[in-house]
């Protein structure tokens, strides 16, 4: 529910706006900011300590702050084609994946929005990893890319990509009267961060924000924190660019949408379609459009964006969109959803044969219902590297194949990813939540449990709603013709992954493994 109801009179001037804008045909400039690896609640609109954001709050306090936003997977590319393109991850074939390809005959908005006169473009990141230019696109599937400005960071990790700079040569390039979408794609918090600059900073050790699925360690501590100031990287440029369009005159005429592709890049999060996997912030803020200073906790989806974007730009909605405007929740306030759904297929090239993990979740305002395909696969890759390194190339090998390092290759290298399984033996359950198989289903009371460390599914007194969640999942994904739902669910894994590699037994050629091989080593 609403946590602030309008009142009759936000109603009235909603409605007024919504008439006069309507009558004069206005299109409203939209700057679409996007961090890489943000997990909800980071961000100190939501009260999380040890995070500082007074741009993302002071659009929360002119907007709508959601408290229950999902990206639609936890990996960046399959989310990022999943907003660009209104669908999720398994309507879209190849673009469902990490680092595949983007199919061309998906349309995405941003071409929808340049048609329609837009002025389109983007800093930082895009759609990526992946291939868009042999599937046939001749440009990034968001635009035009702003990436020529470059400065100094302040920590080794942060991109020198001069972000805000960038925003700036984008907007002298317009003409003045055209309305323009800018994608603010930062590069942060994505790993790797240099240990120990949150506290450099003036963070306090005290104030850092773990969850529970991490064990409550100073290193891990300090992890986290680091993490924090990069999330504060990406706000800094938010601010400033608001501040810019400010001095233009233009911010009247702007709705400012900030959120996250997908969860922070620990054990138990990105990757994983347990919560913090999943769930991202969400600012959306238009005073000219829509009452603002409101907080929601209705369930939203980030394939909800495309139509939103469509629908404020005033024109024809695409072909077969699967999300759902948002402008009625954000002009009257109306509930948008009972349920999301979330999946996830391969992430880095962590299994034999290029397999990955796939997965799908159903998200309700109380449960987390989650269902693992293949549950004899490790989630978070194979473990047990020493075994698994050869002594020596035999000149097959390439620059871009790399060892395992530390095994469980879907979890991003870390502090804290190290001292897990350093101390696996202290910490059992931490190691067990982020590294060790998984049952087919699982499920999660998310009132009680925002960390998914206690799974329901095997309790009697859950049995209903176990069931009930996975009737309803499975009867979404089969209207919507996941492959998964069929005997072709494993066309996923057949899909081509562009990047670095890394070393099986049973190795012959590049892309050619003998899994078999694998699973004894294990």
């Amino acid at each position: 529910m609403e946590k602030q109801f309008l009142n009759l009179r936000d109603v009235c001037v909603a409605l007024l706006v919504l008439a006069v804008v309507s009558s004069t045909h206005a299109a409203p400039n939209i700057l679409f900011a996007i961090a890489d690896d943000q997990s909800y609640p980071y961000a100190s609109a939501y009260g999380t300590k040890g995070v500082e954001t007074p741009a993302f709050d002071r659009l929360a306090d002119q907007g709508v702050l959601f408290h229950n936003a999902f990206a639609p997977a936890p990996q960046c590319s399959p989310c990022r084609a999943a907003i660009l393109t209104g669908r999720n991850i398994w309507e879209l074939e190849e673009a469902g994946t990490h680092g595949s390809y983007f199919p061309k005959k998906f349309p995405v908005f941003t071409r929808v929005l340049e048609n329609v006169g837009y002025h389109v473009g983007f800093t930082g990141k895009p759609w990526s990893p992946g291939n868009f230019e042999d599937a046939g696109w001749k440009r990034n599937p968001v635009g035009d890319e702003y990436n020529a400005a470059a400065l100094e960071p302040p920590a080794s990790g942060i991109s020198n990509i001069d972000y805000t700079a960038n925003f700036e040569t984008f907007l002298a390039n317009k003409e003045s009267d055209q309305p323009f979408f800018f994608w603010f794609g930062a590069k942060e918090p994505h790993r790797v961060y240099e240990y120990g600059s949150g506290q450099r900073a003036g963070k306090q050790l005290a104030d850092a924000a773990v969850p529970d699925f991490l064990p409550d360690e100073e290193i891990i501590r300090h992890d986290v924190l680091d993490y924090a100031l990069e999330i504060e990287w990406f706000d800094q440029h938010l601010g400033a660019m608001l501040q810019m369009l400010e001095e233009a005159g233009e911010l009247a005429n702007t709705i400012v949408v900030v959120t996250a592709d997908n969860g922070m890049p620990f054990p138990s999060a990105k990757a994983n379609l347990q919560e913090y996997g999943t769930h991202v912030p969400l600012v959306i803020a238009g005073p000219a459009f829509f009452p603002g200073g409101r907080e929601t906790t209705s369930l939203t989806s980030l394939i909800d964006l495309a139509p939103t974007f469509l629908e404020l730009a005033q024109t024809d909605r695409m072909q077969n969109l699967t999300g759902q405007s948002l402008l009625p929740q954000l002009q009257k306030g109306e509930a948008h959803r009972d349920f999301v759904l979330t999946g996830r297929e391969r992430h880095s090239h962590a299994r034999a044969d290029n397999k990955g993990y796939p997965a799908r979740a159903l998200r309700t305002e109380e449960f987390l219902y989650v269902w693992n395909v293949d549950a004899d696969r490790w989630p978070a890759g194979i473990p047990n590297p020493e075994r698994l390194r050869p002594d020596q190339t035999d000149g097959s090998f390439s620059s871009d194949y790399k060892s395992m390092g530390l095994g469980y290759a879907d979890i991003d290298p870390s502090p804290s990813k190290e001292l897990i399984l350093a101390q696996r033996a202290t910490y059992p359950q931490h190691y067990a939540l982020g590294f060790l198989r998984r049952p087919t289903e699982q499920l999660y009371d998310i009132e009680n449990d925002p960390a998914c460390v206690n799974d329901l599914a095997s309790d009697p007194r859950y049995a209903a709603i176990l069931e009930n969640l996975g009737r309803k999942l499975r009867e979404n994904l089969s209207d919507q013709k996941d492959p998964r739902m069929t005997s072709n669910g494993g066309i996923f894994d057949t899909y081509p992954r562009f990047g670095s590699m890394r070393y099986y037994p049973g190795f012959k050629k590049r892309g050619e493994y003998n899994h078999d091989a694998l699973e004894q080593s294990e």
